[in-house]
């Protein structure tokens, strides 16, 4: 038996020695870091192979392709509001509105278009009903973009209208993430493409396997309509989103429609991912007006609210969504409240939501009272009790499974996108928010956020009191997880 000893000794040395090596030899912040110290020292062997394939960068090919995209239509979204008419202006000019605006600019990527008509949607039926109808009444191109798209009742209607849509000369596309959207087959989409339509899987989900990163995903969701009419939010094409599983019930999200010009910003993130990853060039989207119409001031919409469409990924050196949103509700001075599903915050966004709660703002964050991740919510529930103890309300959503990602700040700035608050869309995912600075706007959000708080109970420490000594211990050990989760 001694070899055997001496064998496992060499396992440990060994193991030792490359966790220490994988996880210091590149950059990453110092709570993955040890997240990652820990599975790996605990876990010999099975550790390193979890790294292998969640733990390490996402590949240089990836980011090539990303980043050598152009943006082919910003020059068509700047003329577009230039020509804006003149009465058409953001609600709020304040000098703390244009802080956030320039922040979001400064790489001269994400223009304030003025002249859009925004309606907010919570409800599954009538976003499907509504998103549906627009593709009916489509004319040149539908360009859809989707982290799970699934072979269930809704996914076939939306697929069925896609290729119908397809046979009648209408441009199809439709770009989705093969991880989370298991449940549609190769040969599912390939009756859209045998209708004429276009199928991609987003370029981090080729050969995921073989490339050992399988951590990185598209979680956008983006419809583009004739470059006029757009969809964006935290909805996804599935059956679960129309409260149609047991297990969630009634089903709360956010999503909204834009027509006007910040639709053509939403057209540009798509045929960058598109062109990100076709595989060969005869698949290249090159600008045309169809794709980027000219938004004069005959056929401009006469909206007047204010948009900015930001969108980030891990192809990025920092994490400029998250630290946009920090600077957004760092404008704080009487409400910042929060809808998101996971409650997972870095360091920076904690001390954030701690100062502005300190100062008196009125902070809230509402969370599911149910789990679709057990190890996530478990961290999550660590982060609300400490949050509660330092003066921030946490409501608990009990109507349903509470998907929305939404921000409210004071009256006049709020967004609706697919970034959630957690370490996973701040540094891992591709999403996509759109930032409104309006008045009117602002208060259709908080009367959402008012009407699902009465379907909500607030977290008090007696509650937290009352919580199991195991409970306890298992968020705690999620909450170590959480940089990783």
């Amino acid at each position: 038996m001694i070899w055997w000893h001496d064998f496992v000794r060499i396992i440990i040395i060994t193991n030792t020695i490359l966790a220490f090596y994988v996880v210091f030899h590149r950059r990453r912040s110092v709570s993955t870091t040890w997240a990652w110290l820990i599975i790996l020292l605990v876990l010999p062997v099975v550790g390193i192979t979890l790294y292998a394939f969640f733990g390490r960068g996402i590949s240089q090919e990836n980011i090539f392709a990303i980043n050598k995209q152009k943006h082919i239509g910003l020059r068509n979204v700047q003329k577009s509001i230039a020509k804006a008419p003149k009465n058409t202006s953001p609600s709020d000019t304040s000098k703390a509105g244009n802080i956030a605006i320039n922040f979001f600019n400064h790489q001269q990527e994400a223009p304030l278009t003025k002249n859009n008509q925004v309606k907010l949607y919570t409800e599954g039926e009538t976003f499907f009903h509504d998103m549906l109808k627009d593709m009916v009444r489509a004319k040149e191109i539908i360009n859809v973009e989707f982290y799970t798209f699934y072979s269930d009742n809704i996914g076939n209607r939306v697929l069925q209208l896609l290729i119908k849509k397809a046979k009648q000369g209408v441009k199809v596309r439709v770009i989705y993430d093969a991880w989370g959207s298991m449940g549609a087959t190769k040969a599912w989409f390939d009756q859209l493409r045998a209708a004429g339509g276009e199928v991609l899987p987003f370029v981090t989900s080729r050969n995921m396997i073989t490339r050992y990163r399988i951590n990185y995903h598209l979680h956008r969701k983006i419809v583009v309509i004739d470059g006029r009419i757009s969809w964006t939010g935290g909805f996804y094409i599935c059956d679960q989103y129309l409260g149609q599983k047991k297990k969630f019930g009634h089903w709360r999200d956010s999503q909204v429609r834009i027509v006007g010009s910040a639709s053509l910003l939403l057209q540009e993130r798509f045929v960058m991912d598109w062109n990100a990853s076709i595989t060969n060039n005869q698949q290249l989207i090159r600008f045309n007006s169809t794709l980027f119409p000219d938004l004069d001031e005959k056929n401009i919409h006469k909206g007047d609210v204010a948009t900015q469409i930001i969108s980030d990924g891990p192809d990025r050196y920092a994490p400029y969504m998250r630290n946009g949103m920090m600077r957004l509700m760092l404008l704080a001075r009487k409400r910042l409240w929060i809808q998101t599903p996971y409650l997972i915050p870095d360091d920076a966004v904690f001390a954030t939501w701690q100062t502005i709660a300190s100062s008196g703002v009125d902070v809230r964050i509402m969370i599911p009272c149910k789990p679709d991740h057990p190890f996530i919510y478990r961290a999550t529930q660590w982060y609300a009790n400490e949050l509660t103890r330092l003066g921030v309300k946490i409501y608990i959503y009990e109507d349903g499974f509470l998907h929305a990602k939404t921000t409210i700040v004071d009256d006049h700035f709020s967004s609706v996108g697919s970034m959630n608050q957690d370490f996973r869309s701040y540094n891992l995912n591709f999403e996509d928010n759109a930032v409104f600075y309006d008045k009117k706007f602002n208060q259709k959000m908080v009367a959402a956020f008012e009407e699902d708080m009465k379907h909500s109970h607030l977290l008090t420490k007696e509650e937290i009191k009352k919580q199991s000594r195991a409970l306890r211990t298992w968020q705690a050990f999620s909450r170590m997880l959480s940089p990783i989760l």
